[in-house]
Parts: structure tokens; sequence; C-alpha cells
């Protein structure tokens, strides 16, 4: 009983750490059905951590003042980020490969329209209440009329805006179908990591990235920039990422903000037309900082990065040595395994018995 409790222990450790990254679970379709779409549109930390991601995205923009844009969102899912750009004004078009994600967003659209035509109606009914009653009530004091004039423009006030946004079913592996130069400016949430994974035999992802951002490069007009934030798995998702990009005729690089935090360290890949522009700095800070709070002090440069340094900003130590006599410790083990991890081949997992030493043979 003793050993089976153990195993079962063993197997749910192994799906939690099978289950940390959902693009390792299949197409993003899959992953995010109606249970999953109304659970993540729910959840009051995603809804903060995406609106912090978004709000970073369009100060990275850096979109001309009081003048509204319109932007498209890749990979859009339930909505979250088109409503933070309608908060400043802007006109969205979202696409996703997630239907029920779209579902989810389209009904905060509807809802949305709903409570701005509803709005609508309550001032009509207002105007034409105070018609009849102006027609019975022609003695009306100066002050009550003034004061019925003043309620009305308040009403209008805090009268809803309809949602400026629309959605569209799309892969943006396969590219994006829109008019050239038809976007001012363009963002991604948490959704460009998913191209560097493949599905099939047919999904090959430097073919994929090459086609979106070939595609990204067509639909947006001359002199727009694009803030693309995702989540790379190792290094070579983001070398990969940023080399498509180039390919095409971008020019811009990666950010990091808190890149010696776990986890509030995000990536922002920033493009432009312009070919001399340089990406910006990152954020540092304290770790889970949000971005509302101060944001002073040096910004981090990914170029800067010396990839010897450790999280302390000393120099790393190199990787672990063999014994003297020609044995094998643990850390020399693990080590190794996570090599061979990082280049995709196959490799047992880590168990108690991992680098220990054998018994002696009879």
């Amino acid at each position: 009983m003793l050993r089976t409790s153990r195993i079962q222990k063993v197997t749910k450790k192994a799906i939690v750490i099978t289950m940390s990254r959902p693009e390792l679970t299949g197409h993003a379709s899959l992953f995010y059905n109606a249970k999953e779409a109304r659970k993540y549109d729910s959840s009051s930390r995603m809804v903060g951590i995406q609106r912090e991601i978004t709000e970073r995205a369009i100060e990275l923009l850096k979109l001309p003042p009081n003048r509204p844009s319109f932007i498209l969102d890749v990979g859009c899912g339930s909505g979250l980020s088109g409503q933070v750009l309608e908060e400043h004004g802007h006109v969205w078009v979202g696409c996703d490969v997630s239907r029920d994600m779209l579902n989810m967003a389209n009904e905060r659209i509807e809802r949305k329209r709903e409570v701005a035509m509803g709005a609508d109606d309550s001032s009509d009914d207002d105007d034409s209440d105070n018609d009849m009653n102006d027609d019975d009530d022609e003695s009306s004091s100066n002050d009550y009329n003034n004061f019925n004039e003043g309620s009305r423009k308040k009403k209008r006030l805090k009268k809803e805006e309809p949602s400026q946004g629309d959605l569209l079913h799309h892969d943006m592996g396969t590219g994006l179908p829109f008019r050239p130069a038809s976007f001012d400016a363009c963002i991604s949430i948490s959704a460009l990591q998913w191209l560097c994974y493949s599905n099939t035999k047919e999904q090959i992802p430097k073919k994929r990235l090459t086609r979106f951002f070939s595609s990204l490069y067509q639909v947006l007009r001359r002199g727009a920039r694009a803030v693309l934030q995702f989540y790379p798995e190792t290094s070579e998702h983001a070398i990969l990422i940023s080399e498509c990009a180039a390919k095409v005729g971008f020019a811009g690089g990666i950010v990091v903000d808190y890149p010696n935090s776990t986890k509030a360290k995000k990536h922002y890949l920033v493009l432009s037309f312009e070919r001399s522009y340089k990406a910006p700095q990152g954020l540092t800070g304290v770790e889970g900082a949000l971005l509302s709070e101060a944001r002073g002090g040096s910004g981090v440069r990914v170029a800067d990065e010396d990839p010897r340094k450790n999280s302390a900003g000393n120099k790393a130590r190199g990787p672990p040595k063999k014994k003297k006599g020609g044995g094998k410790t643990k850390e020399w083990i693990l080590h190794k395994k996570e090599t061979q991890r990082k280049k995709g081949k196959d490799t047992r997992k880590d168990t108690k018995y991992t680098g220990r030493k054998r018994p002696m043979r009879f």
C-alpha cells in the first residue's frame, strides 16, 4: 500500500511538471476549450496580469497622443487586451485560433453594446418625458429647467460607448489575411511562443514564424510599430523569433522587464520599420512589482546581459566536473540530463535514484 501511494505521488508530480506550459499539451484551440476559456476570463489574477502587460505594450508603441489608432491584436483571446485598448480610445481588430476564447470576447463586446444601446434608449425617454412636462406646465421656474438640463448632461456623460472591437477566427501561423497597410500598430499578449511548437509534421516553427512576420510587415502601415509579448521556454526560442522578424525587414529587438525576477520577468519583441531604430530599455525593480508603481532606475538592455552572470551579478561557475577517479557525481548527471532536454532529446525523468551509487555486486 505504501509503495502504491508513492507511485501515485510521483505520477501526480510528473503531471504537474508536464502541464506547466500549455504549449506542450497540443494545439491552442484544443487547450483553450470552453471550460478553460471561461476559467481564463473569470480569473482576477489573469485579468490583472493581462491588463498590466497590455498597458506596458501600449507604452512601448509610443502612439500619437489624443488621436485614436487602428490596432491589430494578434492572439486576442477573450478580449482582455482589447478592453484596455478601448479604454485608451483606440479601435481594434482581434484574431485568435480558439473559437471558445473568441466566444468569450464576443460576449464582452455584445454586453457592452447592449449597455450602450440601453443608455441611448433611456436618454431618449427622459428627453420625451421632459418635453411632455414642458407642454403641460409652462409656468415652471427657470431653476427647475436648469436642473433638468444639468441632469440630462450628466446622463449623457455617464453613457457608456459601444465597443470599438471586432473579431476574426484565424491561425496567425498561416499569415494575416488583411489588406496591406491597414493598421497603425500591432500588439500580441502571451501568444507568439505558440509558433515555436509543432503539433504535426507540416507545422515547422521557423516557417510559421517567417510567414507570420512577413504578413505582419505587409499589413502595417509604414512608420507603425509592433509590440509582441511572449514567454520563451528557452533562449533558443527567443533567438529564433528575433531572427525571423529581422529576416523579413523589421528592426528592433527584445526588451526584458525585471530580468532578475522569476515571476515578474516579461519579454517584449518591439519592432519598427526604421532601420536605425533601437529597442528601448527594460524595466527593473523588485520581484512582483506592478507597472503602475515607480519605474525609476536604469534599464537593462538585452544586448548588455552577460550570459555568464547569474541573478546575483556574479559570474556563474561552469558545469559540474567529474570525480577524479572517472566517476560521475549527481550534480554532473543532473546537469547533463538538463542539457539533453534543452536539445530536445528524450531523457528519463529525475527521481530519487538519479545519481545514486549502485550497491556492490555479489
